[in-house]
């Protein structure tokens, strides 16, 4: 798929979110956004590979510690897109011309469950990503952040190497409540059927292929008996 039409996937996606009360459905909708904006980075980066890149050093405590007026109020951004390798968990927050702040305007804090990061006066708005309770523990003084271009890299460093299934533990318990439940309280057979229906109604063309398959093998053996 084009990055064009993803940029609109991308953008229907945030319509819903705004539209949307309800705490799952958004938990929902945010991890589809997610994985679409990390596809997005991921072709636009593999596009300008040779495109200049501005670094920052690791951020030091003297960087860590700029404050901005008491006055001055930040967007509170939720959207972002990940990806990992064994060693770090790598977070986009995308932001258009971010790469043209002075260095000392971007800034982030970690502990060893979250991270803050604050993009300063950018088109006079000053913007945050505050991230906590992470899936698992990060070393801090290991952890850093890159300007890129349209965008910042936060490098948070694993404490074990392992594969983090989400990034934070919000994402987790929002997967864990769509998957199918069986009320014990039901007959087998009719729990069974409902928690396949539930399966045909969340699962991708494949899935409702084979469940598909499925029912007509079954209702064809029922008719031979």
């Amino acid at each position: 798929m084009s990055t064009e039409e993803l940029r609109k996937d991308a953008a229907e996606l945030r319509g819903f979110m705004e539209t949307a009360s309800r705490q799952r459905v958004k938990d929902i909708l945010s991890l589809e956004l997610r994985k679409i904006e990390t596809e997005i980075i991921k072709k636009e980066e593999a596009k300008s590979a040779s495109a200049k890149e501005t670094d920052t050093a690791k951020p030091t405590t003297e960087g860590l510690k700029v404050r901005q007026p008491r006055s001055l109020s930040y967007v509170q951004e939720k959207t972002y897109a990940w990806d990992q390798s064994d060693k770090f968990m790598k977070i986009y927050a995308q932001l258009p011309d971010v790469q043209s702040l002075p260095k000392d305007k971007i800034t982030c804090d970690f502990t060893s469950r979250s991270f803050k990061l604050q993009v300063h006066e950018l088109k006079n708005k000053n913007h945050e990503w505050h991230i906590a309770h992470l899936m698992e523990e990060i070393v801090p003084e290991e952890s850093y952040f890159k300007v890129k271009t349209n965008s910042v890299l936060v490098m948070l460093k694993k404490k074990e190497v392992k594969t983090w299934p989400y990034v934070t533990e919000r994402e987790k318990k929002a997967q864990d409540n769509k998957k199918p439940k069986v009320d014990e309280s039901k007959d087998p057979n009719d729990s069974l059927m409902d928690m396949l229906k539930q399966m045909y109604e969340d699962g991708d063309d494949e899935m409702k292929k084979n469940i598909s398959k499925a029912w007509s093998d079954s209702r064809n053996k029922q008719s031979v008996i």
